[in-house]
């Protein structure tokens, strides 16, 4: 099958017959093999349970079993999730000397149970510490539509291998929007789930109190496919909300009746080109009204607080005995968070439920809000400065300025590609929804797609 085929297609062609799970397999392993070196996408490749699984596919193929519904379909991970049998290298240097994982991430074991086949880890900023893709220990994942550019984080392994076409479907992680810059950069549908959706059990974490898990794909189908598949409450998750299985992927045809949108204004209006994105969108849906997220800018420095608080608890023994084997520019933004005053954390939670609390209100009048995933197209590699609202600010904490106050209060989002007549690069809009509101996410995205 061709390296574009999604996972839908491929599913469906290894069910009927008209390939095989393993053949597949085998053809995105030479992918791997070829392309990685340029794309620096995948830091482990399981080559041999991967074709134990595929095998174990086919074979339910052949005795009139059900594979279920991902069956053939390749796809890999963040390397903060468990793979057994490989230690979770969260992106540093320190981790790959723990013991190997004993048992996988929750959310790999459930892609395998409905016949998905893991080929592997894949790269990430260090300790998810970053919106670059920059790893100093396993070097940088490269954007597929410009090699010389970000792929965006930390989840840059999983959008480069997705947009380069090694796996049509790769799990990430998004704490203050490292799904939604990676999707943006790479020209890929990204989804992060309400915080409390999709368990993130057997991963390694950043901010607990931030962490989300979620999809990266090609296409909205096979988006909300992998999201169908993972969902399910698990008790080894604190975090996780019991809830019922939502499923979105039959519904993604159907259209909402009186569905009411809006754009972001205010803070989310960007620069002329990211404005651009937005307004193609909006026209594309008939979208005239606009709402302001108060308090959207003192939003987003809570989340930093809190980030660097919780980060720096984290890593704080690490930091102690093996400062030396950081990438610096982690190291010492988790040194910074050993320093904040208490009373500064303490209100950046107080804020953060006031913030909540007013967003859920814009939602009585509206079912989604645009708003854009980066202010600005992928910068190159290396890049340090970048212009911000007029002010050169650095690149690598600033990349996530309209990601961050939407994943602070857990808030469903896709992340859609938009292209411009011409352009050699993407850049991502967030459709975002009211909490457990996935399937409102996801159809409008899919709307947009068609």
């Amino acid at each position: 099958m061709k390296a574009t085929a999604g996972a839908v297609e491929i599913a469906e062609a290894v069910k009927s017959g008209a390939t095989t799970a393993r053949a597949v397999t085998e053809a995105a392993l030479t992918r791997i093999e070829r392309h990685n070196p340029m794309l620096g996408a995948f830091t482990d490749v399981t080559a041999e349970r991967a074709l134990e699984q595929a095998e174990l596919v086919d074979s339910k193929i052949r005795n009139a079993m059900d594979p279920g519904p991902l069956a053939g379909v390749p796809f890999a991970v963040k390397n903060l999730y468990d793979i057994k049998g490989i230690p979770t290298r969260a992106g540093s240097k320190i981790n790959r000397d723990n013991p190997p994982a004993a048992r996988d991430a929750t959310l790999v074991t459930r892609m395998e149970a409905a016949g998905a086949v893991l080929l592997g880890g894949l790269n990430m900023d260090e300790y998810a510490y970053g919106f670059t893709g920059e790893n100093a220990h396993d070097g940088p994942s490269r954007n597929p539509h410009g090699l010389d550019r970000m792929t965006g984080g930390s989840s840059a392994g999983p959008a480069a291998a997705v947009a380069g076409g090694l796996v049509p479907l790769s799990l990430g992680s998004d704490t203050n929007g490292s799904i939604r810059v990676p999707a943006s950069f790479c020209g890929l549908f990204g989804l992060k789930p309400t915080y409390g959706r999709l368990s993130r059990a057997h991963s390694f974490p950043f901010v607990s109190s931030l962490d989300h898990l979620g999809p990266f794909a090609r296409s909205t189908r096979d988006l909300a496919l992998a999201y169908d598949t993972m969902q399910g409450f698990d008790e080894a998750d604190p975090a996780q909300t019991k809830r019922v299985n939502e499923l979105t992927f039959a519904r993604l045809k159907h259209p909402i009746p009186g569905l009411r949108i809006a754009v972001a204004g205010d803070y989310f209006l960007g620069a002329p080109e990211v404005q651009a994105e937005v307004q193609k969108v909006a026209k594309a849906l008939e979208v005239t009204k606009t709402v302001t997220l108060p308090d959207a800018q003192a939003a987003r420095a809570a989340a930093f607080l809190i980030t660097m608080a919780e980060g720096a608890t984290l890593h704080l023994d690490r930091l102690r005995q093996r400062p030396d084997d950081f990438d610096p520019e982690v190291r010492d933004r988790l040194l910074a968070g050993t320093m904040l005053p208490a009373v500064w954390v303490e209100r950046a939670q107080k804020l953060r439920r006031v913030f909540r609390d007013r967003v859920l209100k814009l939602f009585n009048g509206v079912d989604a809000i645009l708003a854009p995933a980066t202010p600005m197209k992928a910068p190159l590699l290396g890049q340090k400065t970048a212009m911000f609202g007029g002010v050169e600010l650095p690149v690598r904490p600033n990349l996530g300025i309209f990601t961050q106050p939407i994943s602070f209060i857990g808030l469903p989002v896709v992340t859609v590609p938009v292209w411009q007549d011409g352009e050699d690069l993407p850049l991502g809009v967030q459709v975002i929804a009211a909490p457990w509101r996935e399937d409102v996410c996801l159809r409008i995205a899919h709307q947009l797609e068609t």
